[in-house]
């Protein structure tokens, strides 16, 4: 038996059970009323947290942990979330909430009477690791557990539902309110999050009922189900409780917020990013970041961002689905949907926006906006100009306060301007033209027409000096005044 042969057997014998269908069914139905919001048309799981939905953190989590069928319940605010969900999980509508125990109903034209395992858990949940979820799916099949609980220790357990176990099994959940003698010094509690055997699970759904105050269908009924039944029941302890906090208003939103930005920055910090001001740093799940890169105090990196290595990112600087190339530096600017290659310079105070690429050794200096600009090798931009809809060679001077007109009101315009060129100060290019290769445009012109290579551009009026005028003006000026 060779190597190759050998480690595919010790895995085997680790997980015996790694060849099993895993499922998963995410609660996102909810309406989330403590939020407050006045909108209809948001839920919950939409609310972002660096950038990302509460929903596609869970999503990430399951497919971290093997997964390989995701349904999701939509309700409340659906629509918003469908977006969110499509193209990652099969979807599926709870038109009325009638509880847990109902939303996971729903799921049962899709995964009903299949072989293999069903995690349950709730789209408002951030914080959960794939790590730890795929912890509980192994700890569910190596112990061949017919259901098994998340649960976490909890210093002060009171409002979660307590683990009350026999034998070293779970035999209940009890809520707050009907804890009795004993039961009040448990405290292992309810995460909220199940493992189960999917053909038992749905069969035991049809044994629910709404005999209970709110009159809703409850998921934890089916706990006791199970007990009678005779079937196995455990629960897997979490050690770090922040991964169960779910999202019911706007401070705990925040709290996760801050709680997950400490998780990324401390990753990031880990694999060889200084991060100078952690608490200052917003960091998204997606964003890529190259060894010994610095980012500085209140910058914002967003959506799926990809940094280089030994980059300067901020002071004050906002970077969104973009991407910077090594060695390059990025200080008090914003950015969004464009490409920074090697050693670019970028600020302070400059503007990239979306379809920009600024090339290697290129720099956008102080009160720079480009849009859609292809901004070539070793060019500079360094102060005061907008570039729209232009391409621009190597090697090239773009004088300040200089402007590309390349809107007509109705439709935009592309310009180039060639390798080498020279653009002077307080020039306003009208697309669309073409500017030649090593030409020359003078100060304060406006160009109109193509400029052919190693041409001089000079557009604008003669200058005619009027001896002594300024001073008849100002008098006549003072006449006015004195009436």
């Amino acid at each position: 038996m060779n190597r190759v042969t050998l480690r595919v057997y010790a895995r085997r014998l680790y997980n015996p059970n790694m060849e099993k269908n895993r499922y998963a069914v995410i609660l996102a139905a909810g309406k989330g009323s403590r939020m407050k919001s006045k909108r209809d048309d948001v839920s919950k799981v939409s609310y972002p947290i660096l950038g990302v939905p509460l929903l596609r953190y869970v999503m990430d989590a399951l497919s971290a942990c093997g997964v390989n069928r995701l349904v999701t319940i939509l309700g409340f605010g659906g629509e918003t979330s469908k977006k969110i969900a499509e193209g990652r999980s099969e979807i599926v509508w709870q038109k009325e909430q009638k509880g847990s125990g109902h939303a996971v109903m729903m799921a049962a034209p899709l995964l009903e009477g299949k072989e293999g395992e069903t995690i349950v858990c709730c789209g408002d949940t951030p914080l959960l690791r794939g790590e730890t979820l795929r912890n509980l799916f192994e700890f569910h099949e190596k112990n061949h557990n017919s259901l098994t609980i998340l649960t976490f220790e909890a210093q002060n357990p009171k409002g979660y539902g307590r683990i009350v176990r026999e034998n070293g099994l779970v035999q209940a959940i009890v809520e707050q309110k009907d804890l009795v003698g004993e039961q009040h010094d448990i405290t292992e509690v309810n995460a909220g999050v199940y493992v189960f055997s999917n053909k038992e699970l749905f069969e035991a759904l049809k044994h629910i009922t709404t005999d209970n105050a709110a009159g809703e269908y409850y998921l934890t009924d089916v706990i006791s189900i199970f007990v009678k039944s005779g079937l196995k029941v455990d629960g897997y302890k979490a050690y770090d409780p922040i991964e169960m906090s779910g999202i019911n208003d706007r401070v705990q939103l925040a709290s996760a917020a801050k709680a997950m930005q400490r998780r990324i920055n401390e990753n990031l910090m880990l694999s060889g990013v200084t991060i100078e001001d952690p608490d200052t740093a917003y960091i998204g799940p997606c964003v890529e970041i190259g060894p010994d890169t610095v980012i500085k105090a209140n910058t914002h990196l967003l959506g799926e961002t990809k940094i280089g290595e030994e980059c300067i990112i901020g002071p004050n600087s906002y970077v969104e689905d973009s991407t910077i190339g090594d060695y390059a530096i990025v200080s008090f600017s914003h950015i969004v949907e464009s490409k920074l290659q090697r050693g670019s310079q970028i600020g302070p105070f400059a503007r990239i926006r979306r379809g920009s690429i600024v090339r290697e050794k290129a720099h956008i200096g102080n009160f720079v906006e480009l849009k859609n600009t292809d901004f070539g090798n070793g060019s500079k931009a360094m102060h005061l100009s907008y570039l729209g809809d232009i391409a621009v060679g190597s090697s090239v001077n773009i004088g300040c306060g200089t402007i590309v007109a390349n809107y007509d009101g109705v439709n935009k315009f592309h310009s180039e301007i060639g390798d080498g060129s020279f653009i002077g100060s307080g020039s306003t290019i009208i697309s669309p033209i073409k500017i030649g290769s090593e030409a020359f445009v003078a100060a304060g012109s406006t160009i109109t027409d193509d400029v052919q290579a190693n041409d001089l551009a000079i557009a604008r009026g003669r200058q005619v000096n009027k001896p002594g005028y300024a001073k008849a003006l100002r008098e006549r000026a003072m006449a006015k005044k004195d009436k």
